[in-house]
């Protein structure tokens, strides 16, 4: 039975990244000297790839059921194991899923995973045990991961057909993903973590950055968590892929930096007595992640399928298509606007922080 994790260290200081095809034990991560540039640190654990499958299959159910007229309720696995492939369950299988789905359905599906302290805590929690393979300490006390309420004998027990059925192709998945994006951090990755850095004039954190990579996240395909900073990443999400797997990865470890311009925006609007413009540090970090990486992509010779579908020149159009559209469906439209006029001529040396600041929150 293979290893419930996979930890590959990529150390981006010393532009370094090292994996193997097989797992790596707890005690062989590689240590080094770090603090000014961040260290990405991936793991595909099977706990936390349960967890979020199981989320993910909930979130799809209670959606299904919503939209039917009539009270008949979906069964099976809504995910495929890959296009055009349903996985076959055994009776007993199916009740113990089904089982877990509803838990989920009726304890987690409705909560949102990078805000909601419970699921925070979880996954956390999960993650730090990936080396087990249980949760309740009943085999081996070491491995009593202090879950509350039943949530880790249903993980427990969603686990056996989990490992089955998806558990195989998805940390695959999670394997391919971190190999892919590599190179493309080995390459840019101290240029643009230094870059970013200078722009929200702070430092990156002096601990190792996790990177959970999973089969499928939450509804955006990618999230992160504070306290510790841990970043989630679904390898299968199309929006995850190409040139856009490196732009996700810093944005999300950028809310790890993003702090003074949060306080800065917070500052500004109190001086004003003026209420603060809700995700307006959000939408900068997507733009700022955006336009830092965009240029250093094109230069490496790589073009965004959504740039290269509508025929737009990386060099020359100010505002990426993706971008545009990324905002756009969160109902940020107006923060593109103001950041592209008040917002780019600092990132362009033109203008300073503060004011930079200042003219964002007059015209939020």
């Amino acid at each position: 039975m293979p290893s419930a994790s996979l930890r590959v260290t990529m150390l981006v200081c010393l532009g370094l990244f090292l994996a193997t095809p097989a797992p790596i034990a707890s005690g062989q991560e590689i240590e080094s000297v770090y603090g000014p540039l961040p260290v990405f640190e991936f793991h595909s654990s099977f706990w936390v790839n349960l967890h979020h499958f199981l989320y993910h299959e909930a979130r799809a159910r209670l959606a299904a059921r919503d939209a039917q007229p009539s009270a008949a309720k979906p069964t099976g696995p809504v995910m495929k194991v890959s296009p055009g492939a349903q996985a076959t369950l055994t009776a007993a299988e199916q009740k113990i899923w089904d089982d877990a789905i509803g838990f989920y359905m009726q304890n987690e599906a409705n909560k949102d995973m990078q805000i909601n302290i419970d699921l925070i805590l979880l996954k956390d929690q999960i993650g730090d045990f990936e080396d087990c393979d249980e949760l309740t300490g009943r085999k081996k006390r070491t491995c009593d991961a202090g879950l509350p309420g039943r949530i880790g004998e249903v993980l427990e027990s969603a686990a056996q057909v989990y490992r089955a059925h998806w558990w195989v192709d998805q940390d695959r998945s999670n394997r391919r993903w971190v190999a892919r994006v590599a190179p493309l951090v080995r390459e840019q990755g101290v240029g643009l973590s230094q870059r970013l850095a200078e722009i929200y004039q702070t430092k990156w954190p002096k601990e190792k950055i996790r990177v959970d990579v999973c089969g499928y996240a939450n509804p955006s395909g990618a999230y992160t968590t504070l306290d510790p900073l841990r970043v989630t990443i679904a390898s299968m999400d199309a929006r995850n892929q190409g040139a856009a797997a490196l732009e996700v990865l810093f944005h999300e470890a950028s809310h790890g930096i993003a702090g003074p311009v949060e306080a800065a925006i917070q500052r500004e609007c109190r001086q004003r007595d003026k209420p603060i413009p809700r995700n307006l540090w959000h939408a900068l970090i997507y733009y700022t992640t955006a336009q830092v990486i965009r240029p250093v992509i094109h230069d490496a010779g790589e073009k965004t399928p959504d740039d290269a579908a509508a025929g737009i020149n990386p060099k020359t159009y100010p505002i990426p298509y993706a971008l545009r559209e990324n905002l756009t469906q969160r109902g940020w439209e107006e923060y593109l606007k103001i950041l592209a006029i008040y917002w780019q001529p600092y990132l362009d040396g033109k203008v300073n922080f503060e004011d930079s600041i200042a003219h964002l929150i007059s015209a939020a």
